[in-house]
């Protein structure tokens, strides 16, 4: 396999006694590559600083997620945009808007939200999006942006059939978890993902959160990791009714264009 985990926060706290062999148990499990999520002040450098140990492999993110809007100021906006002048750096964000847990107020949010979207204007980068109980909100703010923006996708997309056609009618890309096997949760998933064009689908672990709820046996520590991201790729074929190989190619040459990664060659 060839696997491109557009979604991984390996600068968590939960990685740092073990983060090369998780790596490695990545690998063995044929994920080849990684964007690092950056996702507030004092991760987005550190995604970055992990991004530049191992180039051609990890890539970042550099953003502030809407839970850690409250930061976002004039110096935060700087920072973001110091991080952007990297080549690492390949995404806006995690930036949006979630009304679901409200961590942030929502002016915060919405600012926060607006300044990001500015840096992808003016930097050119594709966006990597949260958006979580706000849709009309998030589309609002998108069309105020509308014909400046490059690609984007909506990470982790747990939503509604209105908005996943909602994202898809701007041409926007679809990240999808483990959210999908979670059988409370995720089953209205399985019948989505049918629905996502192959050039519009990309795949991530968003570990350590969002363990899939079908490994077995479940971790000890409940630690996603991103080896687990072929299991979610088997899953998502089976619910597209696609032969894996074709599901792992088609969103690894997804992922290589909407991030302008290098041709892969494999050590």
């Amino acid at each position: 396999m060839d696997l491109i985990d557009i979604g991984l926060n390996l600068s968590h706290d939960s990685f740092d006694h073990d983060r090369d062999a998780v790596w490695q148990r990545a690998r063995t499990a044929g994920v080849t590559r990684a964007i690092l999520t950056g996702a507030c002040r004092a991760h987005s450098p550190k995604a970055l600083e992990l991004a530049r140990t191992r180039p051609g492999e990890w890539f970042a993110t550099a953003g502030v997620h809407p839970h850690h809007a409250s930061e976002y100021t004039n110096e935060c906006d700087a920072e973001m945009r110091a991080l952007h002048a990297h080549q690492e750096v390949v995404a806006v964000g995690e930036c949006g808007l979630d009304y679901f847990r409200d961590f942030s107020p929502r002016p915060a949010q919405r600012s926060a939200f607006e300044r990001q979207l500015q840096i992808a204007v003016d930097t050119g980068k594709p966006l990597f999006l949260h958006q979580r109980d706000a849709h009309a909100d998030f589309m609002a703010m998108m069309k105020n942006f509308d014909g400046r923006l490059g690609p984007a996708v909506v990470h982790c997309f747990t939503g509604s059939r209105e908005e996943l056609f909602d994202y898809l009618d701007q041409d926007w890309h679809i990240g999808i978890t483990g959210w999908l096997c979670d059988e409370r949760r995720g089953a209205h998933l399985r019948e989505l993902v049918k629905s996502i064009p192959a050039n519009r689908l990309m795949i991530e672990t968003d570990a350590p959160y969002l363990l899939p709820r079908t490994i077995k046996p479940t971790p000890k520590d409940r630690r996603n990791e991103p080896m687990y991201l072929a299991h979610i790729v088997e899953e998502l074929a089976r619910d597209r009714g696609e032969n894996v190989v074709q599901t792992e190619a088609a969103s690894t040459a997804t992922a290589t264009a909407f991030f302008r990664l290098p041709e892969w060659h494999n050590a």
